[in-house]
């Protein structure tokens, strides 16, 4: 994107692909014009808009990866001007006790305290009550169950089977942990203000922050104005773009989340292996066409990318979007680790999903639905992506998005956790549609 005399405001670092579709859809619905990042952008870019969200693929890789690949993000930001940060990572807080949630977060405070004692402390809240993720007594909730009686015990790489948070994030970190109670939350923003205060003065330096409602996040954003960074999931983003509005630096922005109508034809690629993306690929297999991919073949060294664009190819003839997914049960996925390993079966997956979508857009694809955070990485890096304009919600926590250069793509980029049933088919009418 060219230079712009307009500086961004907020400069965020997110752990994954659609962790970053899904943060920047809140920042749109607020009113701040974003631009998503596929990596760390050139030294000497410039992105004009209010919000900048740098996506990473940095969840599960060893933390000192992380840890380098987000500080080289902060840097970058910072170089933009950015005025507030904000590390993003997932509702359900998917990580393991070798980080890179904690890890990565002392790194930015390190990083940002240097500016100031702003920088010494931070909140991390990962509710988003709009999907069901809430924090009581620091303990992540999704739905009307405990995280880690909610399926992501089961997890391929992040299995969650601790919904303590202060717990989990104290295993990561060498910082103190704390927690802003549900109490001070109810009792408003000076309340939480105060909390913050007693908290520093204890040594914490990171704090769990409790939330049920989008009330709270709304007063937990206010409370946060004054905070160099910020981390959480996409919810905690609600009370933000009020904060720049209420100090003069960020108009109303009607149009905000407008995007360009991308002609073309359409698919869904899904990897992930979520219960909600399962449940969406059964839905669509009742009445839709789909291709499996076999992970196992694909080790053999089968010819499965060429069978999977051979599968499409009538469909494609025929202007009928299809999907080609390698979304499998818990059981499933174990069984294919056991014989493959956990890493070289994610590797191979991701690349196999790859290859099938620079395929599809050789065939004439430009509209892609993708279900998977990892896939959504693989796929978007595979495709040359650079930056995505972002644009109306389809469901909670995933938006529309374009890329930008002579040949647009439309892009749905969808965690794996999120979405209704009859997700593929909704999110397809969108992109669809005129994109408003």
């Amino acid at each position: 994107m060219t230079a712009n005399t307009k500086r961004a405001l907020l400069g965020c670092i997110a752990d994954d692909f659609t962790g970053a579709t899904d943060l920047a859809n809140m920042l749109v619905r607020g009113g701040m014009r974003t631009v998503q990042t596929i990596g760390v952008p050139a030294s000497d870019e410039t992105i004009a808009a209010d919000a900048v969200v740098v996506a990473l693929k940095s969840r599960t890789i060893p933390a000192a990866d992380a840890v380098a690949q987000s500080l080289a993000a902060l840097d970058w930001l910072r170089a933009q001007g950015c005025r507030q940060f904000f590390f993003k990572y997932c509702s359900t807080f998917d990580s393991t006790d070798a980080g890179n949630i904690g890890p990565v977060t002392d790194a930015l405070l390190d990083a940002l305290s240097a500016d100031g004692n702003a920088g010494a402390f931070t909140i991390a809240c990962p509710a988003f009550p709009e999907n069901g993720r809430t924090i009581f007594r620091g303990h992540l909730f999704v739905g009307d169950v405990l995280l880690n009686a909610s399926g992501m015990e089961n997890h391929p790489l992040t299995p969650m089977r601790d919904a303590n948070l202060v717990s989990v994030l104290q295993r990561q970190t060498r910082s103190k942990v704390g927690l802003v109670r549900y109490d001070a939350v109810a009792r408003g923003v000076s309340a939480v203000g105060k909390s913050f205060d007693t908290l520093r003065r204890e040594g914490v330096r990171m704090a769990i922050a409790d939330a049920v409602s989008d009330a709270d996040l709304y007063i937990l954003g206010e409370a946060c104005a004054d905070l160099s960074l910020i981390t959480g999931g996409s919810g905690i983003a609600l009370g933000l773009p009020a904060n720049f509005r209420r100090a003069g630096l960020l108009e109303d922005q009607a149009d905000a989340a407008q995007l360009p109508r991308i002609e073309g034809l359409s698919a869904v690629l899904a990897g992930s292996a979520s219960k909600a993306t399962n449940a969406q690929v059964a839905e669509w297999r009742a009445t839709r066409p789909a291709f499996r991919v076999d992970p196992l073949a694909a080790a053999r060294g089968e010819k499965v990318v060429e069978q999977a664009l051979a599968f499409a190819q009538p469909y494609l003839d025929k202007g009928e979007p299809m999907l080609i997914y390698a979304t499998a049960t818990p059981d499933e996925v174990k069984a294919v680790q056991r014989e493959l390993g956990v890493n070289e079966a994610g590797h191979l997956v991701e690349a196999t999903l790859a290859s099938i979508a620079r395929g599809l857009r050789e065939c004439g694809v430009r509209k892609f639905v993708v279900a998977g955070g990892e896939t959504s990485g693989a796929v978007v890096q595979a495709l040359d992506v650079h930056t995505l304009r972002i644009g109306a919600q389809i469901d909670p926590g995933v938006p529309a998005t374009a890329t930008t250069g002579a040949e647009p793509l439309a892009l749905a980029l969808k965690s794996g956790n999120f979405g209704t049933t009859d997700f593929f088919e909704k999110a397809l009418r969108h992109l669809d549609g005129d994109m408003q």
